[in-house]
């Protein structure tokens, strides 16, 4: 049952690797509610099906110019989990240059 998960096994436990990362955006362009949840959305559903992570706004819902977005990926490799977080803040700077990363925090957890 070890390989079908494909997971690598040491010592007889599995290792896996999980990815967090929180990230508050400025969105100067969105005037409303409305249109704040048209962008997040968009942004979310673009890096669900390009990455592969799990992905949702986390806080903030109520502010029309800041969004805060928290992101999960999970590999059985550290480098896999660190290398996706990086490819997915130069995703949202480059393909959303109105928008302004604010502050973002990571984490990656080893050996579950």
């Amino acid at each position: 049952m070890q390989f079908e998960l494909g997971l690598r096994c040491k010592n007889g436990e599995f290792i896996m690797n999980a990815g967090v990362c929180k990230i508050k955006l400025h969105l100067p362009d969105s005037h409303s509610l409305k249109e704040k949840r048209r962008i997040v959305r968009s942004m979310t559903s673009k890096l669900r099906n390009q990455y592969n992570i799990s992905i949702a706004e986390v806080d903030d819902q109520d502010l029309w110019q800041i969004a805060t977005i928290g992101l999960c990926c999970v590999s059985n490799s550290h480098g896999h989990v660190d290398e996706t977080i990086g490819h997915i803040m130069n995703f949202i700077r480059q393909s959303y240059p109105e928008i302004e990363i604010v502050d973002y925090d990571t984490e990656v957890m080893q050996g579950f």
